[in-house]
């Protein structure tokens, strides 16, 4: 077999690639505890999770849809629902099986950008979550 996997394109494209990924959170072992015990609805989060993506890879184009929310209140109140046991483990484990996903659906700069992407934002995400704690 050598079909050559596209990039990232559309919101299709990132709906596949959330979902898929989120379908490897649930089972894991590490992070579905914690992500299953937070969602109740996981079509609206997907939905949500997919206009975020859409909007951090094509902030350039005219979305139909533009991301609205704090991603960051909402991780830090995970991370206390979870007696702030929330750890680098737990980032690493998502970036792993973001990376593992991406690149089994697509190649290319978009792909490329949203790893750099999520690199980025765990390692924000992680730090601000640190630093609410200290806060307390």
């Amino acid at each position: 077999m050598n079909s050559k996997k596209g990039d990232i394109k559309d919101r299709g494209d990132v709906f596949a690639l959330v979902s898929s990924f989120y379908e490897k959170v649930k089972k894991e072992a590490t992070l579905g505890p914690i992500f299953n015990e937070s969602i109740t609805d996981w079509d609206a989060h997907l939905e949500h999770l997919t206009t975020f993506w859409e909007t951090s890879l094509f902030f350039t184009k005219k979305l139909t849809k533009k991301y609205k929310g704090n991603p960051l209140e909402v991780h830090v109140k995970v991370d206390e629902a979870n007696n702030n046991d929330i750890t680098e483990l737990h980032f690493g484990i998502w970036l792993n099986l973001w990376g593992q996903t991406i690149d089994e659906l697509f190649e290319g700069d978009q792909a490329n950008n949203a790893k750099r992407r999520a690199r980025k934002m765990g390692t924000f995400l992680y730090l601000k979550i640190f630093e609410a704690r200290t806060k307390e």
